[in-house]
């Protein structure tokens, strides 16, 4: 088994093309890619709103909050 990690090229298109040299035999190989952009100022924020619904409140949760932690 062998880990290589490289640094790959989409085209316009969506194509990724990979040429790789291993010291495989030759025959099939099991691959197994993990694709992620390289791009850090590329910000992507996940959206859990359709995890968790929403709560209305009715008053001062931060007085809630600190009369809770008063009790303790």
């Amino acid at each position: 088994m062998e880990v290589l990690k490289v640094i790959g090229k989409v085209d316009s298109d969506g194509h990724l093309k990979l040429d790789l040299t291993t010291d495989l035999p030759e025959g099939k190989v099991d691959l197994v890619l993990v694709i992620s952009s390289i791009y850090k100022d590329e910000k992507r924020k996940y959206d859990f709103s359709d995890l968790a619904g929403k709560l209305s409140w009715h008053g001062d949760a931060l007085a809630i909050q600190r009369e809770l932690r008063n009790e303790w």
